[in-house]
Order: C-alpha cells, then sequence, then structure tokens
C-alpha cells in the first residue's frame, strides 16, 4: 500500500511582482503535492479564502489528487507572499495573513482523518496554537518545520509533540549545527534535520549525527526547494530508508524543484491591480 502523507496547516499565494505571477503555495501544501508526485496518497487540511487566490490553491491541489475534503473555506482573503528575485533566487518582500489560522474547533470527524494518515507534516507558519495538542493526539507521527524562525520559546513548546523536526540554519557552522540537533533531540523530538543552503544538510537520530552535500541542478526558481527536500527525506524515511540515502533523497528532490518556477508550479498572471482588490 502507498504511504499516506497528510499536509496540515499553512497555505499562501506566491506572489511574483517583478514577474507578473502568482503560484499556489506554502510549506504543508507544498509537502502534500510534492510527496504525491513521488507516489504518496496525500491530503491538505488548511484554512483558504473565498478569494481568487483560495480558488487558485483549491484547483491546483484538486488537479495534483491531494484530498481536501477537510479544508476550511473562510469569507476573505487567503494568506498571499509578495516576492522579488535576486537572479533566480527568490526575497520575500511582504505577506498578508489573509484567513489563515482560523481554524475553529478539530471535531470528531477532522480527528478521525488525521489518524487516517501514516505521518502528519506541519510547520511553525501554521498558527496551530492550541489545536498543535490535538492533532499531536490524533496523528500516528507528525513532522515539523521550524524553517528560519525557531527560538528557545518555540522549540521548547513544540518539540515534545515532534517526532521529525526540521530547521534552516543556513550560515552556521557544522559545530553549531550539532548543536542546535542536539538540543531539538533532548527538548523531545525522535529525530532532527538541519538545511544549510548550499553547505547541505546534517541531521541526528538514535544518537548518530549525519551529513549530505547538494546535489546540483540548473536553477531556474528556488522557490520550495526546501520542501521538496522534506517531502522526499521523509518519503524515504517513511520506507524505512536508512539516514544516510533520506538526505541523499531529500538533496536529489531539492534540486528537482529548483528546476521550475513555483512550488510546484500551477502558475497564474497577477497584476499590480489584484492586489488593490484583495
Amino acid at each position: 500500500m502507498p504511504v499516506r502523507l497528510l499536509g496540515l496547516g499553512d497555505n499562501t499565494v506566491d506572489t511574483y511582482v517583478d514577474r507578473g505571477l502568482q503560484f499556489p503555495g506554502g510549506n504543508a501544501v507544498n509537502v502534500a503535492v510534492l510527496a504525491r508526485r513521488l507516489g504518496a496518497e496525500t491530503g491538505y487540511l488548511g484554512c483558504l479564502g473565498a478569494d481568487e487566490a483560495g480558488m487558485l490553491l483549491c484547483g491546483a491541489l484538486r488537479a495534483e489528487k491531494v484530498d481536501t475534503t477537510r479544508c476550511r473555506v473562510r469569507p476573505g482573503a487567503n494568506a498571499r507572499a509578495f516576492i522579488g528575485h535576486d537572479g533566480q533566487d527568490r526575497r520575500f518582500l511582504r505577506s498578508e495573513r489573509g484567513v489563515r489560522g482560523e481554524w475553529g474547533p478539530f471535531d470528531a470527524e477532522d480527528r478521525a482523518y488525521i489518524a487516517g494518515y501514516d505521518l502528519v507534516h506541519s510547520s511553525v507558519y501554521s498558527e496551530l496554537g492550541e489545536a498543535l495538542a490535538i492533532v499531536r493526539d490524533a496523528a500516528r507521527r507528525l513532522s515539523y518545520d521550524f524553517s528560519e524562525r525557531w527560538t528557545d520559546e518555540n522549540l521548547a513548546a513544540t518539540l515534545p509533540a515532534v517526532d521529525i523536526a526540521f530547521l534552516s540554519y543556513p550560515a552556521a557552522s557544522d559545530e553549531e549545527c550539532r548543536g542546535l540537533l542536539g538540543r531539538c533531540v533532548t527538548l523531545g523530538a525522535g529525530m532532527a534535520v538541519v538545511t544549510r543552503g548550499a553547505r547541505g544538510s546534517m541531521a541526528l537520530s538514535a544518537g548518530r549525527f549525519h551529513g549530505h552535500g547538494i546535489s546540483p541542478a540548473p536553477v531556474v526558481d528556488t522557490l520550495g526547494a526546501g520542501d521538496g527536500f522534506i517531502a522526499a527525506f521523509l518519503m524515504a524515511i517513511l520506507a524505512g530508508a536508512p539516514m544516510d540515502a533520506a538526505l541523499a533523497a531529500g538533496a536529489d528532490h531539492a534540486a528537482q524543484v529548483c528546476g521550475y518556477q513555483g512550488g510546484f508550479g500551477h502558475g497564474a498572471t497577477w497584476s499590480p491591480a489584484e492586489a488593490a482588490v484583495s
């Protein structure tokens, strides 16, 4: 049977202001879609706006055969990130929160839906708050991406609930990465992974540190590369692969994601006039 993975939490529409384009995205969305492309059965549970941006996301998820039956569609604007570029590398300009985080209560059907997946993936951008405890109780396994927004406070509050933790620490030395990974496992994570940009990745699991470099790729757009790493890494771990193989799978898939625009494509045109309307 195929692996079942649920992306739960954040979504956004990545808006390339210098290119007049917009793409569905967000960490939990990207991981769900990219894991689906890698052979998993996936779903997405999050809060979508009832506007054009929310419908762009919903349409892309359905086109990718990601289940959306438990999504919340809320009146108002969807979350949106505005992005510029330095060459092929993205630069975040600002974001609009939209209806992100307007969860409402998680009922028995939500909990049963979550429990039907082998792993649930969420992130620091998902604004789960007290609902994280409900998700943890329902989920078989939980992975969580802190990105670069980890702090002593949110690590201590979140890691006791997390099986697999992801963090970004691109400027750190090997020693600093080992220290951060050790803290994560001490605070409760079953395993922890640090992505380091051009310096590759490092992980700590079962008392052992592992490291891996990047895979070469012609870079069209770096947006979503980290989510591509997470999707392939999780698929490898769920299939029983050793850590070194999982890190290599993540690196290879991150390189593939750099080969097209957006987190997983499905671009549409955008103009500043649309921002004024929204």
